[in-house]
């Protein structure tokens, strides 16, 4: 089985490097890694060339690696170029300042999906755990095992850099929406509401703490974000049909406490 593993990134030289570093740790499975940049100027397409002329002296089976660099509509639009280039069974989305948790990731989430009947398992999902600064201490995690499909419409989603979705699903069912367009900054959470609610997408938790998250997302940096994030939620719950409004959204805050305080208890790590 081969996962395909896509990163989306624009003048990200800063970040960037671990990101890659953390795909070239995983062992025991076959990767399938695309970078999709949108024409950077800060030393990230140098960055991306030498990883790939490092990666073709060590002539590694294990994983390949293509990247390309072009003007794009965002963020969004860089991830579908990603997937349409994609040969993995199933995607995965690693953001430019994430890393993978550990070098056997990826193998673990292989495993889980070759004992499935895979014929009818459309997407596994993990946890992730966010930290301030690269190798820092959790500050927050993720916990996806008791998520259910009808929290989308509730404001609250699985973490997405731990989905894995089979790649025949984004044919059938379209791709994230462009960021310049309606959603500048939830299309994945529309297309998660898409794929899980609208046509009940077949899924399964798996017990992997996939990714590591800096703090400090696009969608979090300012109350203007967050609205603006909360705006994109009811709107995607509506185009398909889900009815949402703004009251509907607050219990997804104290869910987000509660993620604080589990490492904290040292409950997760």
């Amino acid at each position: 089985m081969t996962i395909s593993i896509v990163t989306a990134c624009f003048n990200c030289a800063s970040t960037l490097q671990t990101a890659l570093a953390s795909v070239a740790a995983q062992k025991g499975v076959s990767i399938d890694y695309i970078v999709v940049d949108g024409a950077s100027t800060d030393g990230t397409v140098e960055m991306l060339k030498a990883f790939q002329e490092n990666l073709a002296a060590s002539s590694r089976d294990d994983l390949s690696f293509r990247f390309i660099s072009e003007r794009d509509e965002g963020m969004y639009d860089a991830i579908n170029k990603g997937i349409g280039m994609a040969r993995g069974e199933f995607v995965g989305i690693l953001n430019a300042d994430d890393y993978l948790d550990g070098d056997d990731v990826i193998a673990r989430v292989a495993s889980y999906l070759r004992n499935q009947e895979q014929a009818s398992l459309d997407c596994v999902f993990g946890n992730v755990r966010f930290v301030r600064e690269f190798g820092g201490k959790t500050h927050r995690v993720c916990f996806a095992r008791f998520w259910r499909p009808w929290m989308l419409q509730w404001g609250y989603m699985p973490p997405h850099p731990a989905i894995f979705i089979r790649k025949t699903r984004f044919a059938d069912w379209g791709g994230y929406v462009p960021s310049r367009a309606e959603y500048r900054i939830a299309a994945d959470y529309e297309l998660l509401i898409r794929f899980f609610c609208r046509n009940r997408m077949s899924h399964r938790y798996i017990p992997v703490c996939t990714t590591v998250m800096r703090t400090g997302g696009v969608s979090t940096r300012d109350v203007d974000a967050r609205r603006r994030l909360n705006s994109e939620i009811i709107k995607g719950n509506r185009a398909n049909g889900y009815f949402c409004c703004w009251p509907m959204l607050l219990p997804k805050y104290l869910i987000k406490i509660w993620e604080v305080i589990l490492p904290r208890l040292g409950l997760m790590k």
